[in-house]
């Protein structure tokens, strides 16, 4: 019951504030009670959940019904708990009661906190489905409805057109990666004869040479299911190539960049290829695949995050450059480090976030930084809370003694793609350097350009600033404990001494390919050099934006063309424009006006109706309203009936 609970405590939040609200039967402050009330019993049950089976080794599966059985395709509905989806659980209720709770503040002006509450609570519903499926199918099924409540939410405020085309460009570009993911659940079915993790893990060993046929080629089964199944990630993950609807999701109200941009959504990806290990760990292709995606995702996600002016798209950038370090972890090997820097960055991402959304708040929902400076006394909390969240995004510590969430769980990434001593590791490694210098630059960009320097906003604002009120600014709090505390608590248990006993058999990792024992063996200058790169990055924004503040503008000009190329995001929009949207609206519009309205509406109904038409108007020509045309007419009839009724006689 207690599994149970967890579970579907925010599915009946959502249920019955939805219903409730679609009728206006319910309070707004009826709402916020009821959504964050159960959100935050989940989360209380997640505690006692993760003390027994991660701590007390005790996984459990617990299946409710067959959900489909159709010849030899057969799926069960349950909840699969072990290690792995007690940490998700975890994290997931835990960030996710922060966000509701911190919502009833942020969204105190909107008329519709019903509706966003239920949306809320019905995400995290599918979230915790996803990370607790048995099987492919409802793990799907988790998926799918994520990725329709994240819609529902990007697009929130409906009167806002960019909101709206934000919503749909999600959901389209999710639709790409999501059909590679159906391809793979499909060809795991061909390839196994089954969609149980259980059964589909036992028989992966045997797999390795098995073919797979395609186009008169053969290709290796189980390298081709794993690669169709991580493009199911890169779309949800928001990994180059399909990161595009991940920047104008901030379209949505910040609760929500934070919530699915932080503990859930994107990082459903991560979960989906750890869970997979058993398979991926037989497919080594597949890995060099998940290693290269990410190492190229944290670079060039970092790169554009240099320029951004809005404060939601840098901290979105960052996210998905953070994503890209827990793919080229997943890439090497490294599960437990992919997971680990998972959990630590659901906090640390979550409080940059908030902490934006109360920076918005403060200055009369302005996002723009260039139109912001000087915030430090005025919301002192939040400026506070905004240092905690870049030092653990920075990767800041001193080694051996303490540091930051993300010093733990960057640095341990970074270790293994080293130590696992392999051309994609290496190349990963050094991408993930050159991103950490990046990241530590762009996120003291945004502090001194946000709270730092003259007050660059309208006298109006100005005098409208304000410290957000402690229904935002306690969740905030909450969430730079984990910020500052996750990472130097979960180290030996998630990938240090401990590690194999944590994570018993949800995690599968082959001796020889151990990256996470091999880092612990790194060489000193290994250790030490995000650390450096960390520094240099803040010097860097410290020298420009509070020594030099002249300097940004003069540099942009200077290297104008790489300033437009990072500043229209290396172009991707207008390249998928032009490859993808005018073609379809072209193709479209000639299927419209060529195909359905001159060749099927022209001969269908159109025509016939036309021809009616046309025959009507002239046989009504005939109607002249004389008399001697009528006479003319009879007198023609009664001729060819004389002649009709001789004719048949002489026959």
């Amino acid at each position: 019951m207690l599994y149970v609970a967890c579970i579907f405590a925010p599915l009946l939040g959502a249920t019955i504030v939805g219903l409730l609200g679609l009728f206006r039967k319910i309070s707004d402050r009826g709402a916020q009670l009821v959504t964050c009330g159960l959100m935050v019993l989940s989360a209380a049950l997640s505690i006692p959940i993760f003390m027994e089976v991660a701590l007390g080794g005790q996984p459990r599966v617990i299946e409710f019904f067959t959900w489909f059985d159709a010849g030899t395709f057969e799926a069960s509905w349950g909840l699969k708990f072990d290690t792995l989806s007690a940490v998700m659980v975890l994290t997931v209720t835990l960030v996710s009661s922060a966000i509701h709770i911190y919502s009833i503040g942020y969204m105190s002006h909107d008329p519709h906190k019903p509706r966003f509450m239920a949306y809320l609570s019905l995400f995290t519903f599918f979230m915790l489905t996803l990370v607790t499926a048995p099987n492919f199918l409802q793990l799907f099924f988790g998926w799918e409805g994520v990725g329709l409540v994240s819609y529902l939410l990007i697009g929130f405020w409906y009167e806002r057109e960019a909101a709206n085309a934000a919503s749909i460009k999600a959901f389209l570009v999710n639709r790409v990666g999501d059909f590679g993911f159906a391809l793979g659940i499909m060809g795991v079915f061909l390839l196994f004869g089954s969609v149980e993790f259980s059964t589909v893990f036992a028989a992966a060993p045997g797999k390795v040479g098995a073919g797979l046929e395609f186009l008169g080629m053969n290709f290796d089964a189980l390298t081709i299911v794993c690669v169709l199944l991580f493009i199911g990630a890169m779309g949800k993950s928001a990994q180059f190539i399909l990161h595009t609807w991940l920047p104008d999701a901030m379209e949505g109200p910040t609760p929500v960049s934070a919530l699915i941009h932080a503990a859930t959504m994107v990082t459903a990806g991560v979960f989906m290829v750890a869970r997979l290990s058993p398979m991926f760990e037989y497919a080594p292709a597949a890995l060099a695949v998940v290693a290269v995606v990410g190492g190229t995702t944290a670079l060039f996600a970092a790169t554009i995050g240099l320029v951004q002016n809005d404060i939601k798209r840098v901290i979105a950038y960052s996210t998905c450059s953070q994503l890209g370090y827990m793919f080229f972890a997943l890439g090497v090997s490294a599960y437990p480090a992919a997971i680990f820097h998972l959990m630590t960055h659901a906090w640390f991402k979550a409080l940059l976030f908030l902490g934006a959304g109360s920076v918005i708040h403060a200055v009369s929902d302005q996002q723009d930084m260039r139109h912001m400076g000087g915030l430090y006394k005025k919301i002192p909390v939040t400026y506070a809370m905004m240092w905690i969240g870049s030092l653990a995004l920075a990767g800041i510590g001193i080694p051996g003694i303490f540091g930051f969430a993300g010093f733990y769980s960057k640095d341990i990434i970074l270790e293994s793609a080293w130590g696992a001593h392999t051309g994609f590791g290496q190349y990963a490694f050094w991408l993930g350097i050159a991103a950490a210098l990046l990241t530590a630059f762009y996120s003291w960009r945004l502090i001194f350009l946000t709270f730092h320097g003259k007050p660059r906003m309208d006298e109006e604002t100005e005098a409208h600033i304000h410290e957000s009120p402690k229904v935002m600014t306690v969740p905030l709090m909450f969430l730079s404990i984990g910020a500052i505390f996750a990472g130097v608590i979960a180290y030996g248990l998630f990938v240090g001494e401990d590690l194999h006993a944590f994570w018993g058999d949800s995690i599968l990792i082959l001796p020889a390919n151990n990256s996470i024992e091999a880092a612990h063996h790194s060489p000193l200058w290994v250790v030490l050099l995000p650390l450096i790169m960390a520094v240099l990055g803040i010097a860097g924004a410290y020298y420009l934006y509070m020594t030099r503040p002249d300097l940004p503008a003069r540099i942009a000009a200077r290297f104008r063309p790489v300033y437009l190329f990072l500043l229209n995001k290396w172009y991707f929009d207008e390249l998928y424009d032009f490859l993808f949207v005018r073609p379809a609206n072209a193709l479209g519009r000639g299927l419209w006006k060529s195909g359905d309205g001159a060749v099927i509406d022209g001969v269908g109904p159109d025509g016939i109706a036309a021809a009616s038409m046309n025959i009507a108007r002239r046989a009504s020509r005939m109607q002249s309203g004389y008399v001697y045309h009528y006479a003319f007419a009879m007198l023609i009839g009664v001729v060819g009936l004389i002649t009709w009724y001789l004719y048949a006689r002489a026959g």
